[in-house]
């Protein structure tokens, strides 16, 4: 008789993995369109020749199955923050065991750079996507080469401009159009391969080998274009919150990996026979008849694939802002039933921007896929090493398994990250720009709000000298007073410029501070952390997990199952708004850092609109502090 706990399980793996193939595997899916095509024609171009072809294909394939397969799928998926990916995810895990502040701080600048660079990433990925899709209307007239740059353009502008009313509907089609789409590469190379068997050597590593003993440096330098084959590995380890560990291997294993490998030796043996396809392998794959509707496919691929990192700019933004590394930004939610779904509108036209200016600025997906790979490399670089030290402190592999690890990870590493620096003169240069901006205003935010704390904390008065000092002679007015402050310790400054200017105080006063965990959720069970300061004050902390929405009314309203009762409407919030006054004394920042902290400031959401607060019960106070 059938477990009917077992085949709950296997009927709720089958739409997960459907919807892993339709979002993770977007970017790695549309490589067959150009990874090929550059190790040939791109700025250090092959000769067409066997010895080469067989050499690429097995190196693709090997690349594939040690850095995706391997390293990701097998290793770094197994580190989830509770059951979240990503950079910041694995970032918040290594900081749990790492003891050493030097390290401590070399793994947070490490993992915060890695976020960085993902910008750089969201912003070439749709550009060269979408540009490799409508190129193939190249190749069946060569005429239309003049409106490849327009059509993208059109095509990436519909996109950006129907974030704001979410992707559900979008959504719906993803999963179908990817399989269509990896079922189509399969048959392709299927077909290819039947004609040219002889491909099938390339799974031999010798081939690989034998590729940089015949051609050394020109070999090395060609690894910078075979890199284009694994972006997006990144993406089965952040996209894991979303759809769990086990959907997104049985996709891969099961169908995504087979579809590519297929396709790539499909490839290698067109070329074995017709070495002048080189110039867009995937598109001579197909006869005249069958080429607009591959285009067709392919654009759909391309635009999936640049959702799902548009989507993931998002998701950073949010992480990066509960993390505090950000200021608040104001942030929509695009469906009322998946909390994920979520619509940045200051990162969606910032990218728009700026892969807009890529896609006329390069001009062609060749181009462009000189300044793709830094970005991705840098990113898996960083994530070796955090995950050495998770396999190293956390899961206390052994010696000889860590060595291992090590030095297979660090080579392929080190290799595509080295070979990919060739290219910083050829556009390489924009990804990294994008990186620094980023990591600059990430580290400038995060130790500015530290200096605001200390700031702030030391001028605090505290609970028991207020208390000491408040007259009985103070007035009380009814209801309930929220002061909310970024410190756990001392009076908030709301609460004091309040009874100043208003010589009145709440019956019922909360001292409200909001406290961001590492971990990524924070059940409702753990949310609310509640002390009674005597005198009519208590003391609330609210926690949440760095991927969990913040609605403060929706915590509040939790107290009533611990003696706390909210009632909204006898509520006020009282915000204390801070302006910050740049200063040349120490320990500040920089004068000019302390200057962009300021401006991020004076340009973050409010905190009513980011906590939800009840607009017509908020009242905001400000104070200039120097720092």
């Amino acid at each position: 008789m059938q477990n009917p706990v077992a085949s709950d399980k296997a009927a709720g793996l089958v739409p997960l993995t459907i919807g892993a193939i339709g979002v993770v595997f977007g970017d790695i899916g549309t490589s067959p369109l150009y990874a090929l095509r550059e190790c040939f024609a791109g700025p250090h171009p092959l000769a067409a020749d066997v010895p080469h072809i067989l050499g690429v294909v097995s190196l693709i394939f090997w690349s594939v199955m040690l850095s995706v397969s391997l390293k990701y799928g097998l290793v770094i998926m197994r580190a989830d923050n509770r059951g979240e990916g990503g950079s910041l995810a694995l970032l918040a895990l290594v900081q749990k065991v790492t003891s050493n502040p030097r390290a401590a701080y070399a793994v947070m600048v490490l993992g915060i750079f890695a976020a960085a660079l993902f910008y750089g990433d969201s912003m070439i990925t749709p550009a060269i996507s979408v540009l490799s899709a409508v190129e193939g209307l190249e190749v069946r007239a060569p005429a239309l080469g003049d409106y490849v740059v327009p059509i993208t353009l059109f095509i990436l502008g519909g996109l950006f401009l129907v974030q704001r009313r979410g992707t559900a509907l979008l959504g719906i089609l993803f999963g179908p159009v990817m399989i269509t789409w990896f079922s189509v590469l399969a048959i392709l190379g299927v077909i290819h391969i039947l004609r040219a068997p002889e491909i099938l050597w390339a799974l031999n590593p010798l081939y690989a080998v034998n590729f940089f003993i015949l051609d050394g440096w020109t070999a090395f330098l060609a690894l910078g274009s075979v890199v284009l084959a694994v972006t997006g590995a990144e993406a089965l380890y952040s996209d894991m919150g979303h759809f769990g560990r086990k959907p997104i291997r049985t996709a891969w294993f099961a169908f995504v990996f087979p579809a590519l490998m297929l396709n790539y030796f499909g490839q290698g043996a067109l070329l074995l026979h017709t070495p002048e396809a080189a110039v867009s392998p995937l598109y001579h794959m197909v006869p005249d008849w069958g080429l607009l509707p591959l285009v067709g496919l392919a654009t759909a691929a391309a635009v999936i694939a640049s959702q799902a990192v548009i989507s993931g700019a998002f998701s950073v933004t949010q992480q990066a802002i509960q993390l505090g590394y950000l200021p608040r930004l104001k942030t929509l939610h695009t469906s009322r039933t998946a909390m994920g779904q979520i619509y940045v509108p200051f990162v969606n036209w910032m990218l728009l921007i700026a892969i807009a200016a890529l896609v006329v600025g390069f001009g062609s997906s060749s181009n462009l896929a000189s300044a793709y790979g830094i970005a991705v490399t840098g990113t898996m670089l960083i994530d070796g090493i955090l995950i050495l030290t998770v396999i190293t402190a956390l899961w206390r592999w052994k010696t000889w398994a860590v060595v291992t690890a090590a030095i297979l990870f660090f080579i392929i590493d080190m290799s595509f990250f080295i070979a990919n620096a060739t290219k910083i003169t050829h556009g390489g240069w924009f990804p990294l720009v994008i990186a620094i901006v980023a990591f600059i205003l990430l580290t400038t935010w995060k130790r500015g709000r530290a200096l605001l704390m200390q700031r702030l904390e030391k001028d605090a008065m505290s609970v028991e000298s207020f208390l000491g000092a408040l007259s009985s002679r103070v007035t009380r007015v009814p209801g309930t007073a929220v002061f909310m402050t970024g410190h756990s310790g001392g009076i908030p400054h709301a609460l004091l410029h309040n009874l100043k200017h208003n010589k009145v105080l709440h019956e019922r006063n909360l001292l409200l501070t909001v406290h961001v965990q590492s971990a990524a959720h924070v059940p409702d069970s753990q949310r609310l952390e509640i002390e009674d300061l005597s005198g009519g004050f208590t003391r609330v902390l609210i926690h949440y997990g760095f991927m969990d929405d913040p609605d403060v009314p929706a915590a509040l309203a939790l107290g009533a199952g611990v003696g706390m009762p909210y009632k909204p409407m006898d509520t006020s919030f009282f915000l204390s708004r801070e302006t910050i006054i740049p200063s040349r004394h120490p320990p500040g920042m920089a004068i000019w850092r302390e200057k962009l902290f300021a401006w991020m400031s004076r340009n973050a959401a409010s905190a009513m609109d980011f906590f939800k607060l009840p607009t017509n019960r908020v009242v905001e106070l400000g104070t200039q502090i120097e720092i």
